[in-house]
C-alpha cells in the first residue's frame, strides 16, 4: 500500500493552507472505499468513519474521518490532469510489480461519456473521460478530458492528450473511424507507434481509396484472405480480413501504408444474417490473421474496461457533477479495476469486489502487486 500513498502523494493538493485533511490520505482512502464498492462521495465518507481504524494503520487521519463535503470539495477542485499523472505512474508500478515488462501488443484508445455526471440544465453534454487501454493485459495505461482550451465534449483534443508523453513503441494503436486524421496519426508515429484505425464515409477521400483498391485487388483473383469460424452465445459468426497495400496516390495521411479489410457475418438463434463490412487504415501491410486478431483485439476496451465500469462501478449512474469530480472519480474507478483485475484470483471483478469489503487480509492482498 505504501507504494500507492507515495504516487498519490505526488499530487498537488489544490486547496489553500486551511486544509484539515492530508490530500493524499484522502485520495487512497477513496481509492480503498472504491475498491470496496462505494460508489459517490457520501458513500465515501460512511466508508471512512466505519473503517477509521484500520485506515489509520495506512495514513494519518488525526481529524478523524473526512466528511462527504470534504471529499467532494477535493474531487471538485483536483485537477483531473494531475490525478491522470498519478493514474499513469501507478500503471507503471503495476506493470512492474506484475513483472510485465515494456507493452508491445495492441493498445484500444476510446472515448466513454460519464452519462449522468452532467451539471444542472446540461444533460445534453455530459463529461467525456478518454481511456487508454491495454489490450494485451487488460489494464488502463491512461486517461484524459478534454484539455481547458478545448470544448469539454471535444474527444478528439482529449484523446491527443491523454497521448502525450506515453512511450508506444512497438504498439499497435486502435481507434474508431473519428481519430482517422493526420494529427492523431502524425501523434502515433512520433510515439514509435502502428495505428490501424477504423475507415468511414465520414473520410470520403480515404475512405474511396480504400474501396478502389479492394475492388481493384478482388477483380485479380489473388487477393489473401484469412476467415475465422466462432461459435457461442447461441450465435455463429464468420469473419474474413483482406490486407492491401496503399495505392501511390492515395490521400496524404501521417504513416498510411495499407488498407484492412473486415467482412464479417452473424448468423442468430432465430436464422436472422447479419453482415457488416469495416475498413481500416495500416500503418504497417500486416498479415490479414494479424488484422483479424488486431481487430478483434480492440473491442476489449468496451468489454472488459467500460462494461465493467458500468455493471460493476455503476459508472453511468454516477451523480457526481460539480466541476472536475466526474473525470476524477472516472480516474479513481480505472485504478481501483486495474487494482481487483491484477490480483490472480479467478473470481469475478464484483466477487472481488464483495470480498475486498468483507475481509480485510484480501483487501491487503489487492496492493501485493504494487511496486
Amino acid at each position: 500500500m505504501q507504494s500507492v500513498i507515495t504516487i498519490l502523494r505526488e499530487v498537488r493538493d489544490p486547496r489553500d493552507y486551511t486544509a484539515r485533511h492530508d490530500l493524499a490520505a484522502m485520495l487512497f482512502v477513496a481509492l480503498v472505499a472504491t475498491l470496496c464498492g462505494c460508489k459517490s462521495c457520501v458513500e465515501i465518507a460512511d466508508f471512512a468513519l466505519a473503517n477509521l481504524a484500520e485506515l489509520g494503520e495506512f495514513v494519518d487521519l488525526p481529524h478523524g474521518a473526512p466528511s462527504h463535503d470534504s471529499f467532494s470539495r477535493v474531487f471538485r477542485l483536483l485537477d483531473p490532469a494531475e490525478l491522470e499523472q498519478a493514474l499513469r505512474r501507478f500503471a507503471g508500478a503495476l506493470r512492474e510489480g506484475l513483472g510485465l515488462g515494456e507493452r508491445k501488443g495492441v493498445v484500444a484508445i476510446d472515448g466513454k461519456r460519464l452519462r449522468r455526471g452532467y451539471e444542472r440544465g446540461r444533460a445534453c453534454l455530459p463529461p467525456l473521460l478518454v481511456s487508454v487501454w491495454d489490450a494485451e493485459t487488460r489494464l488502463s495505461i491512461a486517461a484524459a478530458g478534454a484539455p481547458p482550451e478545448a470544448d469539454p465534449g471535444n474527444e478528439v483534443a482529449a484523446t491527443l492528450a491523454a497521448l502525450k508523453g506515453l512511450d508506444l513503441k512497438r504498439c499497435t494503436v486502435t481507434a474508431d473511424a473519428l481519430h482517422c486524421h493526420p494529427a492523431m496519426t502524425a501523434a502515433l508515429i512520433e510515439r514509435g507507434a502502428d495505428f490501424a484505425i477504423r475507415l468511414k464515409a465520414n473520410n470520403a477521400p480515404l475512405f474511396n481509396c480504400a474501396l478502389t483498391a479492394f475492388a481493384k485487388a478482388d477483380a485479380s483473383g489473388r487477393l489473401a484472405r484469412h476467415e475465422r469460424r466462432d461459435q457461442a452465445h447461441d450465435r455463429q459468426e464468420r469473419r474474413g480480413a483482406s490486407v492491401v497495400a496503399s495505392p501511390d496516390h492515395a490521400p496524404a495521411l501521417p504513416g498510411l501504408a495499407a488498407f484492412g479489410r473486415i467482412d464479417s457475418e452473424r448468423i442468430t438463434a432465430n436464422g436472422t444474417v447479419a453482415r457488416t463490412v469495416h475498413y481500416v487504415a495500416l500503418s504497417r501491410k500486416l498479415t490479414p490473421q494479424r488484422l483479424g486478431e488486431v481487430f478483434r483485439a480492440h473491442w476489449s476496451v468496451e468489454n472488459q474496461l467500460h462494461r465493467q465500469l458500468d455493471v460493476v462501478f455503476r459508472e453511468d449512474d454516477a451523480r457526481s457533477r460539480k466541476n472536475h469530480a466526474p473525470l476524477n472519480l472516472g480516474i479513481i474507478r480505472r485504478m481501483a479495476l486495474d487494482i481487483l483485475r491484477a490480483h490472480p484470483d479467478t473470481r469475478s471483478i464484483q466477487r472481488k469486489m464483495n470480498l475486498a469489503r468483507w475481509r480485510k487480509d484480501f483487501l491487503l492482498q489487492l496492493f501485493t502487486h504494487v511496486r
